[in-house]
């Protein structure tokens, strides 16, 4: 059993820990709700982006681009959006999970963030490259992330590229998923409602002058469609980084609570304890009295 001094050591530790985490609770609190914010914020663009190519589409005819270039995947590059930091519950776990599906002798994996790149350098999995991106994730990050994805895919090194992040649903709730970034196909709309069901349903054309594209509707699609899958990784990075934040404020709200109920725990031990301590002294105190008298 042990002693009340085992306990009391034991009770400053846990204090210790829960004020630690305590800490990074707030910490990630704030920068919670600066992360979720931003991604909520470029859904509407996104969609409206969505919106516009789609028409644009619709009023180029027949439209080649290499970034549309469709041909047999015998390579693919994936792009695993994952955290710097742990930390954060299962958020990396499930996603690296998902990334284990992607076969290794046909995949190529380009990383943002430290986990994801120490994962497949344990695994030997083939790491092209490694790129970091910030709590507040910048577009320039995004658009060097995209052209070296877009230079694997044009250059024909891969035939594929996927996205493999995971996207901010609520607070509590991440899900990680995979999209197709390259070739483009038919431009989907994204569901830019908050939920972040990310639902995505084809865009029929819209009827009528909605839009009029000057000099045309070809030239206008092929300058977009570069920045279209910019600003694709752009919202990616900013669905990650809304997701971890709020894992880890989530995990490190649980923590002080567990920590929290443990010192309940240990307190009412330790006084249990002292308490059967102090009513075997005065045992000792009355049986010697009774001896003696």
């Amino acid at each position: 059993m042990p002693s009340t001094r085992d306990i009391r050591r034991r009770i400053k530790s846990v204090k210790n820990t829960a004020q630690i985490t305590k800490a990074m609770q707030m910490v990630a609190s704030a920068k919670m709700r600066k992360a979720q914010q931003a991604a909520l914020a470029g859904r509407p663009y996104a969609s409206l982006m969505n919106d516009v190519l789609a028409a644009a589409t619709a009023g180029a005819g027949e439209f080649s681009h290499p970034l549309m270039a469709k041909r047999e995947v015998k390579k693919r590059a994936l792009i695993l959006i994952s955290t710097d930091k742990g930390l954060c519950g299962a958020l990396n776990t499930n996603l690296l999970r998902e990334a284990l599906r992607y076969d290794k002798d046909t995949t190529v994996f380009v990383c943002a963030g430290r986990k994801g790149s120490q994962w497949a350098s344990r695994l030997k999995r083939d790491l092209a490259a490694e790129f970091n991106y910030k709590d507040i994730p910048a577009f320039s990050e995004a658009r060097a992330i995209s052209r070296f994805a877009q230079e694997l895919f044009t250059s024909g090194k891969v035939d594929a590229v996927d996205v493999l992040y995971t996207n901010f649903v609520s607070t509590l709730v991440q899900k990680p998923e995979t999209r197709q970034l390259l070739p483009i196909g038919k431009i989907q709309k994204l569901d830019a409602d908050l939920s972040g069901e990310g639902a995505a349903e084809e865009l029929t054309a819209r009827g009528g002058a909605e839009y009029l594209f000057e000099p045309g509707a070809s030239t206008v699609l092929g300058n977009l469609l570069p920045h279209y899958v910019n600003y694709q990784v752009f919202q990616f990075l900013q669905e990650s980084k809304a997701s971890e934040q709020s894992a880890r404020m989530v995990a490190m709200k649980n923590a002080t609570d567990n920590a929290k109920q443990l010192i309940k725990d240990l307190t009412l031990e330790y006084n249990k304890l002292r308490q059967a301590n102090i009513t075997k002294e005065l045992l000792e105190i009355t049986s010697a009295a009774m001896a003696m008298g």
